[in-house]
């Protein structure tokens, strides 16, 4: 069982900057696949940016060159790291750890407005 605390979210105007944490209640070193995904209102939950052991980081094309996935071994946390933000980036993130089965985050809510 892997259970996931997500903190971060919150208003931010257009072009602002957010940083999202997910720390987990294990070694991150054992989790095969972690990552970001975010669900706005009406429509469905999609991938945003992932990293799965011995591949390349993935991006949402939509998010390439403003967000920024990173981890820290030692505190067991992920990060994504959100500049230039976008009305459309408004949603629900959800942090997500694939380990002997898929655990989801709480959610936090991120909203770009002016």
């Amino acid at each position: 069982q892997v259970q996931l605390v997500e903190s971060g979210g919150g208003l931010v105007q257009p072009g602002g900057s957010l940083r999202l944490s997910c720390a987990a209640s294990v070694s991150i070193v054992t989790i095969g696949a972690m990552g970001w995904y975010r669900q706005a209102a009406g429509k469905q939950r999609e991938r945003v940016a992932t990293l799965t052991r011995g591949r390349d980081i993935y991006y949402a094309e939509s998010v390439k060159g403003r967000f920024t996935f990173s981890s820290d071994n030692a505190k067991n946390t992920w990060y994504l790291q959100m500049n230039n933000l976008k009305s459309e980036d408004t949603a629900v993130y959800y942090c997500n750890a694939v380990a002997y089965g898929s655990y989801w985050g709480q959610g936090t809510q991120v909203t770009v407005s002016s």
